[in-house]
């Protein structure tokens, strides 16, 4: 009885129904309940998700641009022109943005020219032409769509590095050095873009949550070996990003087995890419609509040296079969200003934005999605992931 009327006060405090006394837990108001920290400080409550599908504002599907040996940056020349490319990032176009732009830019401007054209208008293509422009070149973007069209637009906004960006049986052996010089260089940069007005870079808290406790370790059973083994590479970055930890039980108001809490960097993704874009024509750089339907139709460009930043587009532009889409929906909730947290649960991430609440079901390895690139919303998908987190802050769980 005991443990049953703690649970009933835990989520007394997740649904705002009333206050309620714990053992090192404390609620105020309406939301989650305040919880006693390692220092015996009360921490700030936690305001509620408000998941029901009736505040599904819109469902929008990305496909991100894998390539199994990583993003493709190399220099070869077409129609007459210098091009290098800078495309085919997987899940980690606007986290490695601004390292992948310095390595494109330092190609760029080997060759010694400041007349540069830059093809794409997504993360990749933005932070490139301001890298470009701010070394001393003179930029135009050259784009079938501008960015908020783009698949970039529609990207989770969370600092994701090495998110599906390459197979670790098929990179070259100096590539993990590669995108630790990237990740460095990007993580550096939007350092400086936290604080500012319209928070484009912020960070917030994450909780990832379990229904049960580690299960200890066993032979278990054998299973086949997944067409791609995604690299990872966090470890890399030891030290220089924030690590999550375990949270001992009654340190946390969620009525699971276990949790982990940590903080993250997000990215406010539509007021990023007006921010970026107005700087780029602030500093003088021009945008101008044109549709390639061939590498070819890029000897109409006046500038000698091109830099392809199109994505996924490259697939059918450049003819780039490497290109495989890595499918990604998002469910997106009306906005909630009070909530500053993120959490993960039964495979579902859940992200505050200023723009609404991001809803993702993200499956249960990185291969979810792969292969796919039907682009059609799923109702459904949107639908189950936003139910699996209202069971966190449902009575019925008591």
């Amino acid at each position: 009885m005991a443990e049953a009327s703690s649970r009933r006060a835990v989520l007394a405090g997740l649904g705002g129904l009333g206050a309620a006394s714990l053992s090192a837990c404390a609620t105020t108001g309406r939301g989650l309940p305040a919880v006693a920290g390692p220092s015996g400080f009360l921490a700030t409550p936690l305001a509620p998700l408000r998941m029901e599908v009736d505040r599904i504002t819109k469902i929008t599907v990305c496909l991100r641009p894998f390539r199994a040996m990583g993003p493709r940056l190399d220099v070869e020349t077409v129609a007459g022109k210098r091009v290098v490319h800078n495309y085919g990032h997987g899940g980690s176009g606007w986290s490695l943005s601004w390292g992948s732009a310095e390595i494109a830019a330092g190609k760029v401007l080997e060759g010694g020219t400041r007349e540069v054209a830059v093809i794409g208008c997504g993360a990749i293509g933005l932070t490139t032409a301001l890298t470009l422009q701010r070394a001393g070149a003179k930029v135009t973007i050259y784009a079938k769509e501008r960015t908020p069209y783009t698949r970039s637009a529609r990207a989770t906004g969370t600092w994701s590095p090495d998110s599906r960006i390459a197979d670790a049986d098929k990179v070259s052996a100096d590539f993990p050095a590669l995108w630790e010089r990237m990740a460095r260089t990007s993580y550096a940069a939007y350092q400086t873009l936290l604080g500012l007005p319209g928070e484009p870079v912020a960070w917030s808290d994450r909780y990832t949550l379990f229904d049960a406790l580690p299960a200890p370790r066993g032979p278990g059973p054998v299973n086949l070996a997944p067409p791609v083994r995604f690299v990872t590479y966090n470890e890399r970055l030891a030290g220089l990003v924030p690590s999550m930890r375990d949270l001992p039980p009654g340190a946390h108001p969620f009525p699971v087995a276990r949790a982990r809490r940590g903080v993250q960097m997000q990215f406010n993704v539509a007021d990023l890419a007006h921010q970026l874009t107005t700087d780029f024509l602030l500093e003088g750089g021009r945008i101008e609509t044109m549709v390639f339907d061939t590498p070819a139709d890029i000897a109409r460009l006046k500038e000698p040296v091109v830099v392809n930043c199109t994505g996924y587009g490259a697939r059918a532009l450049w003819k780039d079969e490497s290109v495989t889409p890595v499918r990604g929906q998002i469910a997106w909730l009306a906005p909630q200003p009070e909530v500053r947290y993120g959490l993960y649960y039964r495979h579902v991430s859940v992200l505050p934005r200023p723009d609404g609440i991001v809803v993702q079901q993200v499956g249960e390895s990185e291969m979810f999605g792969y292969g796919v690139a039907d682009e059609t919303p799923d109702r459904a998908e949107a639908e189950d992931a936003v139910r699996t987190i209202a069971k966190l802050y449902s009575p019925s769980r008591v």
